[in-house]
């Protein structure tokens, strides 16, 4: 199993306000659509209660919920207790996406074999952040979808490369991909690889 996190950050890391996300940039969704449709997704409550109810369940995904909760029922969903359950759920699924929220995220960054980031160039107000990415841990591999990196492994390397796209909204951003800094580390099921 290979598990991914993906996220939508400022640069001060906030990926949410009030339990929305506070920008509109369809680039984004669009990607996210392509990198998770036809695999299994993994969020916590609160992140799927965000999501439009016309939107629930995620299409074409699988879609598995944490909640301490146990009588919490999610219509097109699985509910799992914890993160160890939902990973034996899921283990046959080839990529498992963890897609929110920031409990989830800094709960599972350090089994994750792969980090998609989308910077978004805005200074907004938010509640919710993104969890640190570690350059110790992480090497940037992508930015904006251009040929791999060849820089440092520094995240301050990866931000300083490549060019920024505009939104169709007019909001600038680009897309970040990394992998672990350790290629012989563990796995998302947290086993040595």
């Amino acid at each position: 199993m290979s598990l991914a996190l993906v996220w939508a950050q400022t640069a001060d890391g906030v990926i949410g306000r009030d339990g929305t996300l506070p920008w509109h940039l369809p680039e984004d969704l669009a990607r996210f659509r392509r990198l998770t449709a036809g695999h299994a997704v993994l969020m916590g409550r609160r992140t799927w209660e965000s999501l439009p109810e016309r939107m629930r369940p995620l299409p074409d995904r699988r879609n598995v919920v944490l909640s301490r909760d146990p009588g919490y029922r999610a219509d097109g969903a699985q509910v799992c207790p914890s993160l160890e359950v939902a990973l034996e759920l899921v283990g046959a699924d080839e990529e498992v996406w963890v897609i929110g929220g920031a409990a989830l995220f800094a709960e599972t960054i350090t089994r994750a074999d792969r980090l998609e980031v989308t910077d978004v160039d805005l200074d907004v107000p938010g509640d919710t952040w993104a969890p640190p990415i570690d350059p110790a841990r992480w090497r940037p591999v992508r930015v904006d979808g251009d040929e791999p990196l060849e820089v440092d492994g520094s995240r301050e390397a990866a931000l300083d490369t490549g060019s920024w796209l505009v939104s169709r909204t007019g909001t600038r951003y680009r897309f970040r991909s990394y992998a672990r800094a350790d290629a012989s580390g563990t796995s998302g099921t947290g086993a040595v690889a």
